[in-house]
């Protein structure tokens, strides 16, 4: 079996196409910074670290890379223009691989964990809503029971949303007026679903509040009412980043880590930008794990972030 054969070929098609923008840009630069030369050498490297940093990589993930291929070149002495592509995908798979999280192509939960609560984090605008309802519908598909928790209640349009999408993942939610307590509803939620033995709740919160302190204070008393119920909620801390703004979303990102303590990421809207370089830079930079990505309209085009398969199709 070959590496890539537990992918079906309609989810490598969906990532293929989720990604067309953001290869077609790579491709167009890459094909400018060995224009004229045979070998790689410092000028082609010098225009690589251009083209890495204007993909969104990031100036930190782009030096090691760059770094990665000068010892690769100094060792073997003469690498070809021709080489160059094959090459800076290996060397950004082994950088990947080096966070020691193991990839998967199913939407599982851990077998001790029971109900599994994801507490959902991100400011408005990057997909969050749109991200719930579709890991939603993805866990159901895969054969579990969801319940979701509208605990951003700052917002009526927020709870009218994610209404929205239960419907249309076919899962119950669990709601109170705007202006309640978001920890009251988060902590509803759990007790319900506990109640309902449902296997993963999915509890949303509000994308933005005063200040980082008022956030984190919110957080964490969502965090403290549900360990009331369950004292390892919530398993998984779900930070949601629009891919198409690029740098913006490492800024987010770092902000968001710096104030709740944030275990996996999802990156959205890949299928509109040719800043998908954002992937591997946020990824290597704070080893947390990106465990979704976003590359279409339809329910199905929530995939589980697998670095090879990624990787190979940024760069075939």
């Amino acid at each position: 079996m070959g590496i890539f054969s537990k992918f079906s070929k309609d989810k490598k098609e969906s990532l293929d196409k989720g990604l067309e923008k953001t290869k077609t840009s790579i491709f167009t630069k890459l094909s400018k910074a060995v224009a004229g030369k045979s070998r790689v050498d410092e000028d082609v490297l010098d225009r690589l670290e251009e083209t890495l940093v204007t993909s969104d990589v990031g100036v930190e993930t782009t030096l090691k890379i760059i770094g990665r291929l000068q010892s690769r070149a100094a060792k073997d002495k003469y690498i070809s223009t021709s080489e160059l592509n094959s090459l800076l995908k290996d060397e950004i798979v082994q950088l990947l691989q080096e966070n020691k999280v193991e990839d998967t192509d199913e939407f599982s939960i851990p077998i001790d964990a029971h109900p599994y609560v994801i507490m959902v984090v991100g400011v408005n605008g990057v997909g969050k809503t749109t991200t719930i309802g579709k890991l939603a519908y993805n866990f159901r598909k895969a054969g579990k029971t969801v319940l979701l928790g509208a605990a951003d209640t700052f917002r009526a349009a927020a709870i009218d949303q994610l209404k929205i999408w239960a419907q249309r993942a076919d899962v119950p939610i669990i709601t109170q007026s705007m202006g309640s307590d978001p920890a009251s509803v988060a902590y509803d939620t759990v007790k319900a679903a506990m109640a309902r033995n449902i296997d993963v709740v999915i509890i949303d919160t509000a994308g933005r509040l005063h200040n980082k302190v008022n956030l984190m204070n919110e957080l964490s008393k969502i965090r403290n009412v549900m360990q009331k119920l369950i004292p390892q909620a919530p398993h998984e801390v779900l930070l949601i980043l629009d891919a198409s703004t690029g740098q913006n979303a490492i800024e987010q990102a770092r902000q968001f880590i710096a104030t709740t303590e944030v275990n996996a990421i999802a990156l959205t809207k890949l299928d509109g930008t040719a800043k998908g370089g954002v992937v591997i830079g946020i990824s290597d930079q704070f080893k947390i794990p990106v465990k979704y990505i976003g590359v279409g309209e339809k329910m199905e085009d929530l995939q589980l972030f697998n670095r090879v398969e990624f990787v190979d199709s940024l760069f075939t």
